[in-house]
């Protein structure tokens, strides 16, 4: 495997030198005064199917009204629905997050737990989810593998895997564990402005050298 702190590095100096990236939403949650593990955890629920900075603003006006599990867990789901009525699938989600806080609320004391094993427990919290918490709320080394990671991955040839969840698997066999918490902020970032799905911009990509797709392509 090319080595991954290179990888990373290049993709930064790239974004910095074409298109400085805009921060994740996750990232922005994070840095925000109020970013709780909480406020990352529904963050992450609502961000499925919704641009980054509808979820930002959203996470901002949800928790200016609902200031725990605790809050969010009595509220009422047409109230909730609205505030968060810019998401994609904001019924399901509405349900979801309010039952997600009565169990944090009931059975974690309202506090987000920080191990894989129980943030799967919550209802609709996958692997993706679940790992987004452990790095963006708890500084602990997971790779969440989103869209982004997956093609990311696979184009430049650090996988050939199939699913999301296979990639995980590899990415973790292959990626020393202090290179984990980089992943992927770096490889959203980079797949929302350099490696996109369609189109991707290989001339400025300073990852290229070493780039399976960009070698196929270009031979």
């Amino acid at each position: 495997m090319e080595d991954i702190k290179k990888i990373l590095d290049e993709m930064l100096r790239t974004m910095d030198e074409v298109r400085p990236p805009r921060m994740t939403a996750l990232r922005q949650l994070r840095e925000a005064e109020n970013g709780s593990p909480l406020s990352i955890l529904i963050g992450t629920i609502l961000s499925a199917r919704t641009r980054d900075e509808s979820t930002s603003a959203v996470v901002r006006d949800l928790f200016s009204r609902y200031k725990s599990a605790h809050d969010l867990a009595r509220a009422r789901v047409p109230d909730v629905e609205k505030i968060i009525k810019r998401t994609g699938f904001y019924r399901v989600k509405a349900r979801r997050i309010i039952e997600v806080a009565r169990i944090i609320d009931t059975a974690y004391s309202g506090k987000v737990p920080s191990t894989l094993e129980d943030l799967l427990k919550l209802p609709g919290v996958g692997r993706k989810t679940a790992n987004c918490v452990l790095v963006y709320a708890f500084d602990k080394p997971a790779i969440p593998v989103d869209t982004h990671v997956h093609r990311i991955s696979n184009r430049i040839g650090l996988v050939k895997t199939k699913t999301p969840e296979e990639t995980e698997a590899e990415l973790m066999k292959t990626v020393p564990r202090k290179h984990w918490l980089r992943i992927n902020d770096t490889f959203v970032m980079y797949g929302q402005n350099i490696c996109k799905p369609v189109s991707p911009m290989c001339p400025v990509c300073r990852v290229r050298r070493c780039c399976s797709y960009f070698k196929s392509t270009s031979s």
